[in-house]
């Protein structure tokens, strides 16, 4: 086991190994948002408006399938970190093989499922007759690779709930390249169209979970399981659906606003979608951070809750919520002063229109970047706690304002109002976690008496390992 590239968040300063975690994922999460935006850069330079307009009108259904598997990943390693926290090694290994066996039978099941109703779903969202068969073609293949990105995303969260966020970013480093290269290649030397951004987006990401599978099979050597430790396991599997389940519906249930979001704005004409499709890009971009301090939270949250320890909770909760802060205000200076000049990356000099489009689309976005810290920050806490089915509540929230502004604003103020969407969408979503979290804080307290004052280094005392023996199963009912 490489204890170095593993890391303990249950003792020392929470706002050092808050940082220590973070920034690493970060970084990746900008490299894996700049492959992911070289589709867009290059296929809006080299192929045009409609085919960029193609591409970004598939991003509200791409992330309601795609954003489904992250979040059941995100699920399966929490179970992971929080045998972790609690040096429960045996165990771990079983949670991991046992995602290992959902994530297979999730990923072929989904994959023939969307590409079956992919053209429908299109037409469904009243996708424009000029872009769909671009749309069609690009999103087909994103679903080809769901296989690829179940792979990447189930192996890169059991790696960080490990406390190892760097290793991660690494193979993001090389796929990024990769997939830069793939998009010229596939795009200007071969002509594939936006096909072609599509497969070089899915070979990546797999280049970069097999080099996950690869690293973790060499270097933690914790892991190296028994045979029957790689048996599927009935109890195992039942508590990471817990945890995955709706950890996914989460992220697809909020996307469904985003596919009625969608669906308003491709009544609005190509202009229009490719305008909130430039805007939308760059604000991905931006919004890594917040990205990364959610996952940071899931592992943070995790671990302590393992080694039962839930007085460092509040402290991180707290030392992430000021970085959260800090970041969304620079994040509001530097696209006031500057999103015109980046939108360029996207849009030709003279489309102008588009340009003042994304402009503002930006700008609204960015001066409520602080609710969408705290909907990052509370929200993955929650979940490394053990109570992600609170997170299905979130996505609703999410959902149900996204939706009001589709069929309510859009209609009245057209672009003007599809630009309100998000930040609606963060606002409601904190409406209800902010609640949440002290309730949640209010639950662990009592099925863990005595965890909320306990130091550094405490062990715990065999009426406590009974106790908390006897209420395990609680916690895991109410999560």
């Amino acid at each position: 086991m490489t204890d170095k590239t593993m890391k303990d968040m249950t003792v020392g300063s929470p706002m050092k190994l808050i940082l220590g975690f973070l920034l690493p994922m970060l970084f990746g999460l900008l490299f894996q948002q700049l492959y992911n935006m070289m589709d867009t850069i290059i296929v809006g330079k080299y192929l045009g408006v409609n085919a960029l307009a193609s591409v970004g009108s598939t991003g509200s259904i791409n992330f309601m399938i795609v954003g489904f598997c992250m979040g059941t990943c995100s699920g399966f390693a929490i179970p992971v970190a929080q045998k972790f926290g609690e040096k429960n090694d045996a165990m771990m290994r079983k949670y991991v093989a046992n995602s290992g066996w959902l994530a297979a039978g999730f990923a072929v099941v989904m994959t023939v499922a969307v590409c079956v109703l992919c053209r429908q779903i299109l037409v469904w969202m009243r996708t424009p007759e000029d872009i769909i068969d671009g749309a069609y073609a690009y999103i087909f293949v994103i679903f080809l690779g769901i296989p690829a990105i179940y792979l990447y995303n189930m192996l890169s969260g059991i790696i960080r709930s490990m406390g190892d966020s760097t290793t991660p970013l690494y193979f993001l480093l090389l796929s990024s390249l990769m997939n830069v290269a793939l998009d010229l290649f596939t795009i200007v030397v071969l002509r594939m169209g936006v096909a072609g951004a599509a497969w070089a987006t899915i070979i990546s990401q797999g280049v970069s979970g097999i080099l996950c599978l690869l690293y973790m099979k060499k270097k933690f050597t914790v892991l190296k399981m028994s045979a029957e430790e790689w048996k599927p396991d009935r109890n195992a599997m039942k508590i990471l659906c817990g945890m995955g389940i709706p950890m996914g519906l989460q992220y697809s249930i909020t996307a469904i606003g985003s596919v009625v979001i969608q669906t308003a704005v491709n009544t609005l004409g190509s202009v229009a979608v490719a305008s909130v499709t430039a805007g939308g890009k760059v604000s991905l971009f931006f919004c890594c951070p917040f990205d990364a301090m959610g996952a940071t939270m899931a592992t943070y949250g995790g671990q302590n809750v393992g080694a039962r320890k839930l007085d460092r909770i509040g402290r991180g909760m707290k030392a992430c919520v000021i970085l959260g802060a800090v970041y969304a205000a620079a994040a509001f200076g530097v696209l006031y002063f500057f999103s015109d000049t980046i939108a360029l990356l996207f849009v030709d000099p003279r489309e102008l229109e588009i340009l003042r489009n994304a402009r503002r689309f930006l700008l609204v976005n960015s001066a409520m970047y602080f609710p969408l810290a705290l909907v990052n920050i509370v929200r993955f806490m929650i979940q490394g706690l053990g109570y992600s089915r609170l997170a299905i509540i979130a996505g609703v929230c999410e959902m149900a304002a996204r939706s009001l502004v589709g069929f309510c604003l859009v209609p009245l103020f057209g672009y003007a109002g599809a630009c309100l969407a998000n930040p609606a969408a963060w606002i409601a979503a904190d409406l209800f976690l902010i609640p949440a979290y002290l309730h949640v804080m209010r639950q662990l307290r009592q099925i863990m008496p005595g965890a909320a004052g306990r130091g550094e280094g405490a062990e715990e005392t065999k009426e406590e390992q009974s106790r908390r023996r006897k209420k395990r199963k609680s916690l895991h009912a109410l999560g």
